[in-house]
């Protein structure tokens, strides 16, 4: 049985890396540079407008921070009001993540959802795009020019890794440092006014990062963020200017924008309206022979749009028009036609159209071989075209008619240029919508090891309890539940109601249960029972309206802001009575556990929980002051004055060291219980995850604290706490705020106690942040199932000798740690569960993404999906739940 467990565990994680292989290949793409050619009949491509790029990129910045009435760009405003600026509403497709984003605006391609994965490996160089073309490769070529295009780069050091050895002078930041909101934005601006005076570059990038983290740390509402775009509008203003007044930069085109927008949350990487609507504006004196003015500010017309929606791609061609370099091979852009009129001659409007068409025509001849777009298609092939490629071999076939036809008569060129236009949009959809290249033997070989480890783990667990088990057909049901969801897109956007519900009706069976076997043995259902029960369904119920998480009801209101945000001082009440119980628990366990004495005990939990408050506090005054309307001006300075760096480490220093302490007590010690160590370890942890919490949520901790009680009165048979260990720590990870969304992904409790950007200790930290419900779930219930007392067995199934014990009444608080082989039996047992349900649940999701992978929300809900179930497959069951409560049960696992 032991050998099966370990070779499904085995196989999880093998099954997971090869379906993200098949299912996140690397796209293909043409290599090399582009070229102009010459047209026949039109001939070279129309002179350029611009001789140099300035091109700024405000991390998160949405369309409204800069267009709406409640915006601190007042001088871009101004511009947009003179004509001088042209303002988009840019529409960047999900993954709405640095890295992806950034791909897209240099190649006008549609990267691929791996590059989420890439996204948070900082030290990965594998996502280069130094064989690729792109418009910083053709400025840097300069064919038109006598000396090669020089480039300069400031900030965001995403851009170093992706263009290495591309830029004459650069100074990157790291972009997941989120504590950071002002020097990661002075160490760009600090360059600026020098480069304004210089003349050896052709283009110029700077990647703000500030607003960015403003928004993770404490959304788009923290009063820190009018003051950021007030500060991001001066640097516009400053080089605006310096364009108007220094002769070397009178021909020179500024843009800027955001790489994506954020949510309500401050978050971002799904597709949302807020993420995928960042701004982007065009600036140049010259654009003032533009037609038409426009307003600023200006309502929004529905989903963060102001002015015209454009796609994020269309940059390249546009860019690559105004600046007179070939268009990059791989892109997918379309030139924006806004700019067209300023080629007064309608035949160089021609040119740029038909040189954009048939740049991407080229990528739809790649991408689908057998389709003919000589131009020769039949019209039997055109009046019922066979698929969407056909209809566009259609459409070119008729544009090559006009294009003959306009050539040697009078037709109006308007009529050329909006088909020209048209297949340009349509071939731009057609392949934006293209599945991906999947490589579907992976597929099939990742689902089909993690159907084998499912059967191995339902084989473990028949072995250990008898599939008759009513509790286990509870659970086996709601696994396979589980699976079916994760077929529907609108239930995994709202996963959460289903452990919400779950958890509820699973409290309710339990009460179901213990009453039943009361009432057979002649027994009434305890006082003390009822009320656990009772309590056990209140605190639920509080539980999931903690937070409002999803896409449908993300923003109602809930019991954090509409109560713990509207009343600070009852916020800041429950996280100091959850501070108090946390030191006790640690003060109890250390002195029973350890054997610390009373007063070393008490002082170390003192200490520990008075550093982590005044943490807690200072982390909370430097983002979110508001929440302190109690405290004067001076205290909340000194409050943020305070080190937090200096903070963290202690902390993580005192729970390293007693956790050391523990593991040798636990080595050395020949009796130790796993019940002694699980316990103890638990209260350190609790202090952990509470440290990397938001404090709105650290409430939550004590709450779950009682609901562990309650759950330790009823006297839960082990197969009953395997389930609700389960079932309460997916409960908890919603709870918590998170979703299935990559938004959801919260950053801001990454960086505590680390000086700079480590993938290590940066990752553990996000891990732990988000998965913190979980991780103390995980703990707590093999805690519980440790100090559930049985009956010795001696066969291998100990937990059927144990449900015949708790039938037989046989389940009074004993004072002797059971037999060794019976812990063994529990966490095998508690193991088996776990891992059929894990592979289960992970089956189920590989299934639906392999067969829903022409599906229209594939990468905006199941990939993500699948990314999660990475997380909670390798993250929480394989390290958390393997390899941390393992790894405690282990310690105190001793044979009597």
């Amino acid at each position: 049985m032991k050998l099966l467990l370990a070779l499904a565990n085995l196989l999880i994680p093998v099954a997971v890396l090869v379906f993200a292989t098949g299912f996140f290949p690397y796209k293909p793409f043409i290599p090399g540079l582009a070229s102009h050619d010459q047209l026949s009949n039109y001939g070279p491509p129309p002179e350029r407008h611009f001789d140099r790029l300035i091109f700024m990129v405000i991390d998160a910045l949405r369309s409204d921070f800069v267009f709406s009435n409640n915006s601190g760009f007042t001088y871009t405003q101004s511009l947009i009001r003179s004509g001088e600026a042209i303002p988009f509403t840019a529409h960047a497709t999900p993954p709405t993540i640095t890295m992806p984003r950034v791909k897209a605006i240099t190649t006008g391609s549609i990267p691929s959802f791996l590059d989420v994965i890439l996204n948070f490996a900082e030290s990965d160089t594998s996502s280069t795009l130094a064989a690729q073309d792109t418009w910083l490769a053709q400025i840097r070529a300069g064919r038109d020019r006598e000396n090669d295009g020089r480039l300069v780069m400031y900030g965001d050091d995403t851009w170093l890794k992706l263009f290495p050895d591309m830029f004459a002078r650069s100074d990157g930041t790291s972009s997941f440092f989120v504590s950071d909101f002002t020097e990661v934005d002075n160490n760009v601006t600090r360059h600026v006014p020098g480069e304004l005076q210089r003349s050896d570059w052709d283009a110029m990038i700077m990647h703000y990062l500030g607003l960015d983290h403003i928004g993770h740390k404490a959304g788009p509402t923290s009063p820190n963020m009018i003051p950021k775009q007030v500060e991001m509008d001066g640097i516009v203003t400053s080089i605006y200017q310096a364009i108007e007044t220094q002769p070397h930069l009178n021909s020179t085109l500024f843009i800027f924008g955001g790489d994506h927008g954020m949510n309500d949350g401050g978050n971002h990487g799904g597709s949302a309206p807020g993420e995928t609507s960042p701004a982007l504006v065009f600036l140049a004196p010259k654009l003032k022979r533009l037609p038409g003015r426009r307003e600023s500010p200006v309502e929004q017309t529905g989903g963060f749009t102001f002015y015209q929606r454009i796609e994020q791609s269309d940059l390249v061609p546009t860019i690559s028009a105004l600046l007179g370099f070939p268009i990059p091979k791989n892109n997918l852009g379309v030139m924006i036609p806004e700019f067209l009129p300023l080629w007064q001659n309608p035949k160089d409007q021609l040119n740029l159209l038909l040189r954009n068409s048939q740049q991407i025509l080229s990528i739809v001849k790649a991408t689908f071989p057998a389709i003919d777009f000589s131009g020769s298609s039949t019209p039997d092939l055109c009046d019922d075209p066979s698929s969407d490629s056909q209809a566009l071999a259609c459409q070119w076939s008729t544009i090559q008619h006009r294009l003959d036809t306009y050539a040697s008569s009078d037709m109006p060129i308007s009529i050329v240029l909006s088909g020209l236009y048209r297949f340009c949009k349509d071939a731009q959809d057609l392949m934006s919508s293209t599945a991906s290249n999947y490589d579907l033997s992976r597929l099939a070989l990742g689902s089909a090891l993690a159907a084998i480890a499912t059967i191995l783990s339902s084989i473990a667990i028949f072995y250990s309890l008898l599939l008759t088990n009513v509790d286990m057909f509870i659970f086996t049901l709601i696994t396979i539940l589980f699976g079916v969801m994760m077929f529907a897109s609108s239930y995994v956007e709202e996963e959460q109601h289903y452990w919400y519900w779950i958890s509820g009706g699973w409290i309710a069976f339990l009460r179901f249960r213990s009453s039943q076997k009361k009432i057979n043995m002649g027994q009434i259902y305890s006082l003390k029972s009822q009320a656990s029960i009772i309590t056990l369904l209140i605190l639920h119920r509080i539980i999931q309206r903690w937070n409002q998480t999803g896409q449908k009801f993300a923003g109602y209101p809930d019991i954090v802001t509409s109560i713990l945000f509207q009343y600070p001082a009852a916020l800041w009440t429950l996280v100091t009575i959850t501070y108090l119980v946390a030191a006790h628990q640690i003060s109890y366990s250390l002195g029973k556990h350890l054997h610390y004495g009373y007063f070393i005990s008490t002082i170390s939990a003192i200490l520990l929980t008075i550093c982590s408050l005044t943490f807690k506090l200072s982390f909370t005054a430097s983002d979110a002051p508001e929440l302190f309307p109690f405290l004067s001006n001076t205290s909340i300075t000194t409050l943020q004055s305070l080190p937090l760096l200096a903070l963290a480490r202690t902390i993580f220093t005192f729970l390293g060291a007693h956790a050391t302490i523990l593991i040798a007590q636990a080595i050395r010690a020949p009796h130790i219980s796993a019940y002694a160590v699980l316990s103890t370890a638990q209260s350190l942890l609790t202090l952990l995850v509470m440290t990397q919490s938001r404090a709105h949520n650290i409430p939550l901790f004590l709450l779950f604290s009682i609901q562990q009680s309650c759950l330790q009165n009823l006297k839960l048979t082990p197969a009953q706490l395997s389930a609700t260990s389960t079932f309460f720590a997916h409960t908890a990870f919603f709870a918590m705020g998170n979703s299935n969304a990559i938004s959801s992904v919260d950053l801001a409790n990454g960086y505590n106690g680390v000086a700079g950007y480590n993938v290590i200790a940066v990752g553990l930290l996000v891990f732990i942040s988000n998965w913190a419900g979980p991780l103390w779930w995980s703990v707590a219930g093999v805690a519980m199932l440790a100090e559930q007392p049985e009956q010795p067995s001696a066969g291998g199934r100990s937990w059927i000798a144990s449900e015949h014990a708790h039938l037989a009444g046989k389940d009074e608080k004993s004072q002797e740690e059971p037999a060794g082989g019976e812990l063994k039996g529990r966490y095998i047992a508690h193991l088996s569960m776990a891992t059929f349900f894990t592979s289960a649940s992970l089956l189920a999701v590989m299934v639906a993404c392999t067969v829903l992978r022409t599906h229209l929300f594939i990468w905006t809900v199941f990939s993500p999906k699948y990314l999660y179930s990475m997380a909670w497959s390798l993250g929480y069951h394989f390290l958390v739940t393997l390899g941390l409560s393992g790894g405690l049960w282990a310690l105190g696992k001793k044979d009597v």
